[in-house]
This record gives structure tokens, sequence and C-alpha cells, in this order.
């Protein structure tokens, strides 16, 4: 089974959002089986839409559209609709009663005819009730494809899709299964890993394909199997993920999409009953942004200092002026004043913190360009490391965020077996 994501609006094409719904959408059926076939944006213009659809007639077996079911003039999806359809709006009485009860009885205004013609629906189609807002989903069938039309809020999209949608499709459709066991590794890059498993790769089976996801210090490996029997495919491939661990297990760091590197430290860091601070001057406060995402990070992450201006790390952290003064802000000598002082006011097992220069001019005290220290004062010692990341200063912010949390896991997954 195959589908295509179709998302309708002029401030997704010119920059003024980001299209996030096409992205949940292709992982909530790619769960289930389908594939995705192409994800498309298309300007809110009545002529494109009807010339999308009928390319896509036929071509895959769902469509599903998001966007363009508002109340107002620029949101044509519903007549576009009957036009391609060639049916006619009515109203769903059943529509009209939530949009009447969420307008007058939530938000305790009068009802308008804007908010009535929500409940506009062509005669034909099947109405996918939106329990979460005003404008209601639509499932149409033309020959061989089914288009399903949502709302563009990301919320309301998401309703539809987990309470409607997916449910739909898993009782009328026969589909395969595909499965997909990702593996997160930190520290080598994507040539020198492909180097390592090329031979394991070579064995894979057809029915198991390999992507490689790169990111700035990590290589997240994919594993994905498609077939009739869900058990096969399972064993297979906890099969090859046992092999591959047996090859680079020093650079395995997780088995699962969601467990990035801060989420292992985090829970390793709970497991010790351990605690961690930051201090941070060219990272500017994201180690403490990242550690603290994490569902839980109250048990472990107990603060920040984002010291980036010279006096504060001096007023605040307690940094020597005299060693900044001798060894310049961007040291090693300062970075590890900054993680131990850092630890001390935070009472904490480990504390992290950086000091650099990022870019793209070099400051007063003219450390080259993309130079940073990371330090990681621990119970027992301080490990300080010097990195030159280059540029643009995206990219050195990035890296030492990445470093640093290699560092920290490393350190704390030392004495695991």
């Amino acid at each position: 089974m195959k589908a295509t994501i179709v998302t309708i609006g002029d401030e997704i094409l010119i920059g003024q959002i980001i299209d996030t719904n096409s992205g949940f959408i292709a992982k909530s059926l790619d769960k289930i089986g389908v594939e995705i076939h192409e994800m498309i944006s298309i300007t809110d213009d009545k002529q494109h839409i009807l010339d999308t659809f009928a390319k896509l007639q036929n071509k895959v077996d769902l469509v599903i559209v998001t966007g363009g079911l508002g109340p107002t003039k620029d949101d044509v999806t519903k007549k576009t609709f009957c036009d391609y359809f060639e049916d006619e709006l009515v109203v769903d009485e059943a529509v009209l009663k939530h949009v009447t009860q969420l307008i007058e009885g939530f938000y305790k205004r009068t009802i308008t005819q804007i908010n009535k013609d929500q409940a506009l629906v062509p005669s034909r189609c099947t109405v996918l009730h939106n329990q979460v807002g005003t404008a209601p989903g639509m499932w149409m069938k033309k020959e061989d494809t089914v288009f399903v039309s949502l709302p563009g809020v990301p919320f309301e999209m998401k309703y539809l899709v987990e309470n409607e949608i997916i449910p739909k499709v898993v009782k009328e459709y026969d589909r395969p299964y595909i499965i997909h066991k990702t593996i997160l590794t930190y520290g080598q890059g994507e040539s020198m890993v492909a180097e390592r498993i090329e031979d394991w790769e070579n064995s894979l089976p057809e029915f198991i394909k390999l992507a490689y996801l790169p990111a700035p210090g990590s290589v997240r490996l994919r594993l994905s199997a498609r077939g009739k029997n869900k058990e096969v495919l399972e064993n297979a491939l906890e099969s090859y993920v046992a092999s591959l661990n047996a090859i680079v297990s020093d650079i395995i760091v997780g088995f699962d999409e969601d467990e990035t590197i801060e989420v292992l430290v985090g829970k390793m860091l709970t497991k010790q009953q351990k605690t961690i601070a930051t201090a941070e001057s060219c990272t500017g406060g994201i180690i403490a942004a990242r550690l603290s995402a994490v569902p839980g990070a109250s048990n472990y992450f107990k603060g920040s200092v984002v010291s980036y201006a010279t006096e504060a790390k001096v007023n605040v952290l307690g940094v020597s002026k005299a060693v900044i003064d001798e060894f310049s802000v961007v040291s090693a000598q300062v970075a590890q004043e900054m993680a131990l002082n850092v630890q001390r006011l935070m009472n904490t097992d480990y504390a992290i913190a950086t000091t650099g220069n990022a870019g793209p001019t070099k400051g007063a005290d003219n450390a080259e360009l993309g130079s940073v220290f990371i330090a990681l004062a621990t119970p027992n010692e301080v490990i300080v490391e010097e990195f030159n990341f280059g540029q643009p200063r995206e990219k050195v912010i990035d890296r030492a965020l990445i470093k640093s949390l290699e560092i920290l896991k490393k350190e704390i997954f030392k004495n695991v077996v």
C-alpha cells in the first residue's frame, strides 16, 4: 500500500512556518505498513490542487491532504474536493452540533455563520470527527485512490490521524509489516562506520535494508525489514543487530530511535544516583537545555550557570581573574575552574564546562576561531580536552554540545559491565 502526503498552504512554501505534519503522518503510516511514496507541498490554489489530485489518481492507494480547511476565504480545500468528486457541500448535523457546543459552551461566545460553515462537507464523504477542533476530516474514494483531507493545525491533525485514519486503514486494507530498528552510534563518522561494517552490510538479506543517518558526532543506523511474517522479521532483525553489536560495540550507545545520548546519560545517572551541573560559555546553555529536556531530568540535573561574559565567570562562578589574565578566557585552566566551581556551587557529582571562540570573529583573548575547551569534573578528577571545530559558528556550538555529551557518556559508562 502506497501513500502520498500533500500539504496545502502558501505559508509553508514561503518558509513562514515549518511543515511538521508530514513527518508525523509518515511515521504513523509507516508503523502500520503503509509505504510513503512522496511528500508534496502546494499553494492554496484551486487549480493546483485539482492538478495534483489528478496526477496522483490511481498512482497511489492513499492521498492525505493537510491544510485549507479553515473558515476563511483563502481556505479552498473543501470546495476543491467537491469539484474533483463532482459533489456538493451539505450541512453535517453532527459536526454542526459539535461546533456549536465548542464555540458557545467552551469559548463562551455566540456562534457566527463562518463557524457554522465548518459543518459543510461533501455529501458523499465519510466524515472524520474532529473532537479537538471545528474542522472535520473528510474521507473520499475515487476509483482506486482514497483522498483524505485533514486540518493543518498540528494537534487537530494528530488527533484525526491517531483516532480516525489509522484505525480505518488497519481495518480496511491488507498491509505488509514494516519493522525498523535504529542503532545509535557516537564518536565516528559515517565513512569510518561504513568501512567497519562493510562485510556485515553485504551479508544482509534482500528484505532488510540499511540506511545511514549521519549527524554531527553521531551516526544512526536504521535497519528496515519488510514482509508478511512479523515473527520472522523480528527474529531476523534481532540476529543482525546482535552480530552488528559484536563488530562495533565500542561506539554503540543505544538501540532505539528515541534513545539519544542524553537519554542514555540520564538513565545511567539515575541508576547510579549521581548528579550533574553545567557551566557554559560558548555553548550558551544548550548542554543544559539538552539534558533538562529529558523527562525525569530533575533526578540528576541540578542546574547551570551560563557565564557568557568574562565578568560572569569571575563574579558568578568565582573563576580567578589572575588565571584568566595569565592563560586567557579560552583556556584549559579556565575550563577546569569553571567545572570545579559549578560542581561545588551545585553540589553535584559531575560538572561540564565549556569555553571557546565560536566566531565569526576573534574575541578579546585572540583565541583561534573554532577553539573550544571542554572540562568534565568527576568525583575523582577533572578531564579537560581541547578541540578546534572550525567554522561556521553554528557548527562549532553544535559539535561542542555533542562532544561534551560524548565525554560525559564515556566517563559515566566507564565502569559499566
